[in-house]
């Protein structure tokens, strides 16, 4: 890059924020990272040459430890700039501080529909999955569809991609009925003869089906169905 040449002069596959939404924020540089944190440059320096200079400067972990003042000491950056870094930086620290002792358990049917109470009073059918880890925890709950439950809506490939992306070693498939009835229909039950066919395809085990209603639930493994 040459000297004092401004962002909106590069190309736009160059641009730390086109770059990081074309190719995903893992893909950029140190530099690109904080320079999207900082937004503008000064007068003379763009601001990726701003933030190259202060990681030359100063190590990430040294950043991660500055206070306010000590920010506001560093050429290019400002007050607005010194907490958004500040807020940035917290923010960090308090995810990497998040552990497993955090995560809710899942072991049984009970466990599960407590998770899924929002869904008692909805007047849609909503598929939604949770997904655990190997100690039964919840790492993730997603929505895969809304309206009448069938198998040619419920497609195992949206289900387990998720779980391959938070790492789920096991599901629990879940619906409700706003009829009031949780008694599985026919296709309830080819769903869960499909996601279960295609787990034990990918090694990750669906733990059961829950049908949700406002009053009751239905568990396919307490009926012995999965």
């Amino acid at each position: 890059m040459k000297d004092n040449m401004k962002i909106k002069d590069l190309p736009k596959s160059d641009r730390p924020r086109e770059k990081l939404i074309a190719k995903g924020a893992e893909n950029l540089k140190d530099s690109e990272l904080l320079a999207i944190l900082l937004r503008t440059g000064t007068t003379g320096k763009n601001v990726i040459e701003i933030a190259s200079q202060i990681l030359s400067k100063y190590s990430k972990k040294r950043l991660l430890q500055m206070t306010y003042n000590d920010l506001s000491k560093i050429s290019g950056i400002d007050s607005a700039k010194a907490t958004t870094l500040l807020a940035a930086f917290e923010l960090s620290k308090r995810a990497l501080e998040v552990n497993d002792t955090n995560l809710p358990v899942i072991s049984d049917a009970k466990d599960a529909v407590a998770q899924l109470s929002d869904m008692r009073d909805l007047k849609k059918e909503h598929f939604v999955v949770l997904y655990l880890n190997a100690k039964d925890q919840l790492v993730h709950k997603e929505t895969i569809s809304m309206g009448t439950l069938n198998a040619n809506l419920v497609h195992p490939r949206e289900v387990f991609e998720p779980a391959l992306k938070y790492s789920a070693a096991q599901i629990i498939a879940a619906h409700n009925h706003p009829s009031g009835d949780p008694k599985p229909s026919e296709d309830d039950i080819e769903v869960t003869k499909r996601l279960t066919e295609a787990g034990k395809m990918m090694g990750i085990e669906v733990m059961d089906h829950v049908i949700v209603s406002k009053n009751s639930h239905f568990s396919f493994k307490e009926e012995k169905m999965i």
